[in-house]
Formats: C-alpha cells, sequence, structure tokens
C-alpha cells in the first residue's frame, strides 16, 4: 500500500504540454506586430494623403495667383499718399518723367482719366522731370491738360523737377501756375532735328549699295543714305522746323499772359535758364517745392485742408513680363525705322 502510494507519488505531476505553452508565446507578439504594422501603414498612408491634397492645393492657388495678376488690368492705377488731409477734399499729382514718347502720352491720359473719375478731386499738380521729347506727344500731354482744365473747372499747377526743359516746358504752359525747385532747368524753346547718315558705313566700310526708288525727288529727303545737301537742310527748315517752332512759342505766348510773342520770340533760341532766371524773365510764377506747390492749389482751390494723392501703376505680373519682353526684343523692325528715320523733337539735346 505504501508502495503504490510512494510509486504514485514519484510520477511527475501532469502539465500542460510544452508545445502549447511555446505557440501562445509566438502568437501574441505576432499579433501585436501585425497591428502595428497596419497602424504605421494607416498613418504613413494618411500623412502621403494630405500631403498630395496640400501640394494640388497649392497648385491651384499659384495657378490663380498667376491669373489673377496675369488677366489683371494693366492700365489700374493705385493712390499712395503723399500728405495726408481729408477724403473729401483731394489734390492729385499726375507726373510726367523722362523722354516724352507715346508711352509717356499714354501714361498721362491715363492719370487724367483716373483723375476724372474721382469726384473728390479739388486740384491736379502735374510734376514734371523731362528734357522734353517728339513734338506730338509733348503736345498732345499739352492738350490734354488743357481740355481737362476747361472740362473740369478746378485749378491745375505745374511743379518743375531737376528738369523741364523743350517738350518739358511746353507741357508745363498748359497750366494755370508754374513752379519750379530752385536746382530746376528750364527753357531750351526751341525744335531739334536729327538723323543717321550711313552711306559711308554701308558702301565703304560693308560692300553694301543701298537702292532707293521714289515718286519723286523730295519723297526721302533727307535721306540715310546719303549727306543732306543745301536745297534739302532749307526744305526740311520750311517744311517741318519751322512751322514747329513757330507752334512752340504761340503756345508759351498763350500759356504765359505776361509774355508776349514778341517777348516769346526774344527767349526762343534754344536757350536754357535756371530757376531764378526763369521767374525773372516770366517763364515760370514761383521758386519752391511741392509743399509750395500744395499751398497754391489750395489757395486758388479755396481748400483749407486737402489730402495730397499721386497715382502710381502698381505691380502686375502682366506689366513685368510685358516690359521684360520689350527689352529682350528691343532691335526690332520698329525700333530699325526710329533709328534711321529723321525726328523732329521738342528735345533739349544736352539732357
Amino acid at each position: 500500500m505504501d508502495f503504490e502510494q510512494n510509486n504514485n507519488l514519484s510520477e511527475p505531476a501532469a502539465s500542460e504540454p510544452s508545445e502549447s505553452i511555446s505557440d501562445l508565446g509566438q502568437t501574441r507578439p505576432k499579433i501585436e506586430t501585425a497591428k502595428r504594422r497596419i497602424g504605421w501603414k494607416i498613418f504613413w498612408g494618411i500623412v502621403l494623403a494630405l500631403s498630395v491634397m496640400a501640394n494640388i492645393t497649392l497648385l491651384i492657388m499659384l495657378i490663380v495667383l498667376i491669373v489673377f495678376f496675369a488677366a489683371g488690368r494693366r492700365d489700374g492705377l493705385a493712390e499712395e499718399v503723399l500728405r495726408d488731409g481729408p477724403w473729401r477734399s483731394k489734390i492729385a499729382v499726375i507726373t510726367v518723367e523722362g523722354v516724352i514718347h507715346d508711352e509717356q502720352s499714354d501714361n498721362v491720359f491715363r492719370q487724367l482719366k483716373y483723375a476724372r473719375g474721382d469726384r473728390w478731386v479739388k486740384g491736379l499738380i502735374v510734376r514734371i522731370n523731362s528734357p522734353g521729347g517728339t513734338i506730338s506727344d509733348s503736345d498732345q500731354i499739352y492738350n490734354e491738360i488743357r481740355k481737362y482744365r476747361q472740362e473740369e473747372g478746378i485749378p491745375v499747377v505745374a511743379f518743375m523737377q531737376g528738369v523741364a526743359a523743350s517738350g518739358g516746358y511746353y507741357v508745363s504752359v498748359a497750366c494755370e501756375k508754374i513752379i519750379a525747385e530752385p536746382t530746376t532747368i528750364t527753357g531750351s524753346i526751341g525744335v531739334m532735328f536729327g538723323h543717321f547718315v550711313f552711306q559711308q558705313l554701308l558702301e565703304e566700310k560693308l560692300g553694301i549699295q543701298p537702292v532707293v526708288i521714289t515718286s519723286g525727288p523730295k519723297k526721302d529727303w533727307p535721306s540715310s543714305f546719303q549727306p543732306i545737301t543745301e536745297e534739302q537742310r532749307q526744305y526740311i527748315q520750311d517744311k517741318l522746323i519751322g512751322p514747329a517752332y513757330n507752334r512752340f512759342m504761340e503756345v508759351v505766348a498763350d500759356g504765359r499772359p505776361g509774355l508776349s510773342l514778341d517777348d516769346v520770340k526774344l527767349l526762343s533760341d534754344g536757350s536754357i535758364y535756371a530757376a531764378q532766371e526763369a521767374r525773372d524773365i516770366k517763364l515760370i510764377d514761383e521758386i519752391g517745392y511741392l509743399d509750395e506747390a500744395i499751398e497754391q492749389v489750395k489757395s486758388l482751390a479755396g481748400l483749407d485742408k486737402a489730402r495730397v494723392v499721386e497715382y502710381c501703376k502698381p505691380f502686375s505680373w502682366a506689366g513685368f513680363l510685358s516690359s521684360r519682353s520689350r527689352n529682350i526684343l528691343s532691335i526690332d523692325r520698329d525700333k530699325l525705322y526710329e533709328l534711321s528715320t529723321p525726328q523732329v523733337l521738342y528735345l533739349w539735346s544736352a539732357y
């Protein structure tokens, strides 16, 4: 009996198979690892989807901005406040700067059009810093300023800075009063004509013989392919320079009440004048700066206070790209035509 009990005690106790314990311990890490991998896949999938969506959104925004700037108004202008004041009483400053040509006259026309559309503009200052330019564009700007004065019935004052000579002065006399900075150079009332003669370069240097066939002997006077003769010189004097010169003197006499046509003729030998001398001979009214021009307009308009604004062209990709393309393609047929065609100018040539 005891032997049986001892024998039973000596047998090992029943336990779970080792294989089952091992399998259970290995299965749990595998499940957890698989879950982690699925979680990371979901996480990175969400991140990738968000990244793609963000990039698409940025691309759409970029396209919209490019379209907005490129298709925006190229002729639109913005107001820059130079002197603060009541917005119901504005003095607008328009600018004539650099050599006067067709682009400059178009720019002035846009500024005047913008001022016309603002009923709170009570006076105008034409800021001029120009040596002049073509006779037609100088006259167009002059005419637009005169028309503005007549139609709007508000005071217009010219403010000269730096250089306001020849065509620059021509534009100034369209205004009611003229104020110049102390260092301004003005005057140069007269006409200049010039062109290039390429005959020697073409024939002797390049061996090129120009052939020009005309319907009459004066059709190509003066020609860039032959030296000018005395007869041609007199012809240009009578047909171009004389009429433009007379027009200039008449415009000055009409715009400067203190000067008669005979007085203007004495001053119209092309001479330039500093501001002090110009005031003494009545080509200008006062010497001063922008603040003096503002006070003059306020006095003429009967204003105590005024907001002074200047019109400027806001940045646009369309304007930037078009200006870049003009610079890149500057030597084209039109440019070659300008270089080879004689020019009659209201221009101070020393500029």
